[in-house]
């Protein structure tokens, strides 16, 4: 590994020294005289075990960060009875995930940055599995509420991490991990929507025993990353790759006797992001695609139910919802970014969505299929959202501020939708005013998507 370390720090040299500087004159910096490290620098092995146990540990986290959602969604109507919780109080509980996401995913880097991010990810997983074992239990509407936070603060910060390890230690193979692990978080949503109900009954058809059957996963998933815990330093590729941007390179020019240290630090401007219509078009699209998304994991299944789907059915349309992820969350992006203007994605996942919603209202039991499989394409909107993030930016920096910026705006955003649908739902005594705030709430989604899709980027835009 040393041997290509010093191979890459050559060739980031050669590339970056002035034709005119003392060290191009002088000689040419060689793949062998590149310094070693010093003695008792802590660099961590990359023993097979250890990549073995993060990948494991990767799949199973993705499995774990939905399941506390969906498997609510499937019992809502249960839960609601047991803890006699009003249609208001109700949507508070679905509004409860994307408040969490936009709180506690932003103390994530700072987390990750004292404790290292193996040992937060770890401390999620121990979060997940005391929220899913407490909520059941806790026998009050207030306690319900507390014990999920808890849960959903841990899926918050192995959220925002998840990326963060799977660049650290697979920087080669970003995009497999990518996939695998968006995988494994679509098979998770899915299985918690589709096995809940059926589990419930298998156990006795109390809704506790279905809630609380997700902590053996959560447990199952703390597991692989207790071996990282006390390892605070960054993955080996990481360190090179950091050693790298930063400049601070140990070369030996031939012929010149000592050690010299070679500094090509750029510290890249802040960018006002603020100024950037585009950036407050993504964010805006960000907020109403995953309230769109929050309101279906929550309030889908009830409808079907309502319009006398069995319970069992209606989880499985949940699934089927959920699921439409898996494929298209590859197709998406990569047609995505061969168009100079993502417009038309947005406009076609509007359209599906707007007929699903058509659907839900017009006749929910009889095309249930149907628009379970177009508001699952409609839901896809999420990955080309990220993917709209990576466009918009010219520059690294530039993709992590906007990224930043969308995210957590947009999270902010979501908040109130799932809440004003169980009022509604609650005070109209139907679906038909929930359904209609679902499709006027698409409109403008698709409005400001085909804004954020131009071609153009962030930081021309915050120059200005």
């Amino acid at each position: 590994m040393m041997g290509g370390m010093a191979s890459e720090e050559t060739r980031t040299l050669k590339s970056t020294t002035p034709p005119g500087s003392a060290t191009a004159r002088g000689s040419a910096i060689t793949r062998d005289s590149v310094a070693a490290p010093e003695e008792g620098a802590a660099v961590p092995a990359t023993r097979a075990w250890g990549v073995r146990l993060v990948v494991v540990g990767i799949v199973l986290s993705a499995l774990n960060l939905r399941p506390a959602i969906t498997s609510l969604g499937a019992l809502l109507e249960e839960v609601r009875d047991g803890l006699g919780m009003s249609g208001s109080m109700a949507g508070l509980l679905t509004s409860v995930p994307p408040l969490c996401f936009a709180v506690f995913g932003v103390m994530a880097p700072r987390l990750a940055r004292r404790f290292g991010a193996g040992a937060v990810v770890c401390a999620g997983m121990v979060a997940i599995t005391a929220g899913l074992l407490i909520r059941p239990y806790t026998g009050s509407t207030a306690g319900f509420l507390a014990a999920s936070a808890l849960a959903l603060m841990g899926i918050a910060v192995s959220n925002v991490l998840m990326p963060v390890i799977v660049k650290r230690w697979f920087p080669d193979r970003v995009g497999s991990m990518t996939g695998l692990y968006s995988m494994a978080l679509a098979l998770g949503t899915a299985a918690a929507a589709a096995v809940t109900v059926p589990v419930t009954e298998a156990l006795g058809g109390g809704w506790q025993s279905g809630l609380t059957v997700w902590a053996g996963l959560a447990a199952a998933a703390v597991l692989p990353w207790i071996p990282l815990v006390r390892d605070r330093e960054a993955a080996p590729a990481e360190r090179e790759a950091a050693q790298r941007v930063s400049g601070h390179v140990h070369a030996r020019v031939d012929g010149a006797g000592p050690v010299r240290q070679v500094h090509a630090r750029v510290e890249p401007p802040t960018l006002r992001i603020t100024r950037s219509r585009t950036a407050w078009a993504l964010a805006v699209f960000f907020g109403l695609q995953a309230t769109a998304a929050y309101i279906t994991m929550g309030w889908m299944a009830q409808i079907f139910r309502d319009a006398g789907v069995s319970a069992g059915t209606a989880g499985l349309l949940l699934a089927v919802t959920m699921v439409m992820g898996v494929p298209l969350a590859f197709v998406i992006p990569r047609v995505a970014t061969r168009l100079p203007h993502q417009g038309p994605i947005v406009i076609a996942l509007g359209v599906c969505g707007l007929a699903g919603y058509a659907g839900l209202y017009l006749a929910p039991a009889a095309g249930a299929w149907a628009w379970a499989v177009l508001l699952g394409v409609s839901n896809c909107a999420f990955p080309l959202a990220l993917t709209m993030v990576g466009m918009r930016a010219r520059t690294g920096a530039g993709v992590a501020q906007l990224s930043a910026f969308a995210q957590s705006t947009g999270y902010l955003i979501s908040i109130p939708g799932p809440l004003l649908v169980g009022v509604l739902y609650q005070h109209s005594g139907g679906w038909g005013l929930p359904i209609a705030l679902m499709v006027g709430l698409m409109v403008p989604q698709m409005a400001v998507g085909v804004l954020a899709g131009r071609d153009r980027t962030v930081e021309d835009e915050a120059a200005r």
